[in-house]
């Protein structure tokens, strides 16, 4: 695993005492969900917390519960367990309000025995309400408890006070490392810009870098194996896994280095877990609505999406959905069939896959397909090494004259229609961004430019300017008139995928 770029702090208590709400507070940010049910959080979650200046990373756990067995509260269990292996430091959370259970005094038996620095953190000890908790607290024979009050911010510079001898040296001394490389990084930029100048050339930063972390997510229906593929990635049981469906219910980031047998390297990937993805007839319970609300979140800062198949099942309407969604919000996106270890007829499973999806996602042709085992790992760095390059192609920008040779062999091959007997002019064509790769044509009478011409200027742009099966959006822009009001010097947009 990368190494960590700040302190870590877990989060650990039984159910409903407000762990989930304290990482919220101390992320800044709701990236945990919250309910007023109890057992909502089950996989780790990580986010980088700030607290009157002391940064560090928060970890938030599932609840833990009595059960010893193989039910999914014991699994939980054991994954909140894991999480303190490599901490810096714990928060002990119990609900003030309350007072100590014997869950709580489990726990904190437990705590005694590790090498980890705890903070006793009395939650909901606004108002006068907790007191009697807090006192009990001193019994846990941990040290004296923190009251705070994580649903409104109350108690946060006596935690502050508590944690600053625990990790604030090893805080400063990273922030120190931080500033330096930053440092470093700034007087390259300016050497690259003077000689850059020296040269009589134009300097420009780089949008894309081609060895920067990968953004991955990985989104499905219900028990497709998600959780599964990426516990197979990280070679460890990372998330929570098992034969009921539906059992993530955060979206899960894991910074991870895989190892590219092929060539040798070392890539550093982002990996997002995302909750299984219903039919939204079938989404009634509260909980999973913000669960799959947040897996849409995570594909909107995702920069490659893989959409995982059961080979059991194929290709499902609901699969064709949620491929479209990627596509609408500008995603790269790559389809894996998961579970082909057992998968009957394969060939022509993996064929009617293929011509399912180039007829169901018209708006995009080509779509990259992969067959995976999340259980025996076949397929996954053949996946992997696609998802850079589709990466690459999202992220690309081409250069000027190439685009303008293009754009005049297009006009020369096809020239646009004249409806009416009146010409339409395409004067000329520039990118105007990436990631996904957007491009203006500039013309007159673009309101009378029939769809199927768009159609094949995007599939130009795809096939010759080797976008391949990345979304490309093209808007096109007539010169303002101003003896028209009503106009304004619109323009349309095109393409499919490419509609803002």
């Amino acid at each position: 695993m990368p190494a960590r770029k700040l302190p870590q702090v877990v989060i650990i208590g039984r159910p409903n005492v407000g762990k989930s709400t304290l990482f919220n507070r101390l992320v800044g940010k709701r990236l945990a969900l919250v309910d007023d049910q109890p057992g909502v959080t089950r996989d780790r979650r990580m986010g980088e917390a700030g607290l009157l200046g002391l940064e560090f990373e928060a970890v938030d756990t599932a609840g833990w519960e009595g059960e010893q067995d193989d039910s999914l509260p014991a699994r939980m269990r054991a994954q909140t367990q894991v999480s303190l292996k490599g901490a810096d430091a714990a928060l002990f959370v119990y609900d003030s309000r309350a007072g100590l259970t014997p869950l709580d005094e489990e726990i904190g038996q437990w705590l005694r025995e590790q090498e980890v620095p705890v903070v006793i953190v009395a939650n909901k000890a606004e108002g006068n309400a907790g007191e009697s908790g807090i006192l009990e607290g001193y019994s846990l024979g941990l040290g004296e408890p923190v009251p705070v009050s994580a649903e409104h911010g109350e108690g946060v510079a006596d935690l502050y006070a508590a944690l600053i001898p625990l990790i604030g040296e090893r805080a400063e001394q990273l922030e120190l490392e931080a500033e330096q490389a930053a440092a470093i990084a700034a007087n390259e930029l300016a050497a690259r810009a003077a000689a850059a100048a020296e040269a009589g050339e134009e300097f420009e930063l780089e949008e894309h870098d081609p060895e920067a972390p990968l953004s991955l997510a990985i989104v499905g229906r219900p028990n497709a194996g998600k959780s599964t593929l990426v516990n197979r990635m990280l070679g460890e049981d990372r998330l929570l896994t098992g034969p009921e469906a539906g059992i993530t219910r955060d979206s899960i980031a894991v910074d991870w280095e895989w190892n590219d047998p092929k060539s040798g390297e070392t890539r550093i990937i982002k990996l997002i877990d995302t909750a299984g993805m219903r039919k939204r007839a079938k989404v009634v319970d509260k909980l999973e609505k913000l669960s799959v609300s947040d897996g849409l979140r995570a594909v909107d800062y995702a920069e490659v999406v893989v959409l995982l198949l059961d080979a059991t099942r194929g290709l499902e309407v609901q699969d064709l959905k949620i491929a479209s969604k990627v596509l609408e919000e500008g995603r790269a996106l790559m389809v894996a069939i998961n579970k082909w270890d057992v998968a009957e007829d394969a060939s022509s499973l993996f064929n009617g896959i293929r011509s399912a999806l180039e007829e169901g996602l018209s708006q995009l042709r080509g779509v990259p397909l992969f067959a995976v085992s999340a259980m025996t790992g076949s397929g996954i760095d053949t996946m992997l090494r696609a998802a850079f390059k589709l990466r690459d192609d999202w992220s690309r920008r081409v250069p000027t004259s190439a685009l303008n040779r293009w754009f005049d062999d297009a006009m020369a091959n096809n020239p646009p229609p004249a409806p009416g007997g009146r010409r339409i002019k395409l004067r000329y064509i520039t990118q105007v961004g990436t990631r996904p790769p957007r491009f203006v044509i500039f013309g007159s009478r673009l309101e009378s430019l029939p769809t199927s011409y768009e159609r094949y200027l995007l599939n130009g742009i795809r096939k010759s300017l080797g976008f391949g099966a990345v979304p490309v959006r093209l808007t096109l822009k007539s010169p303002k008139n101003p003896y028209d009001s009503n106009r304004g010097g619109g323009g349309k947009f095109s393409g499919g995928e490419g509609r803002d």
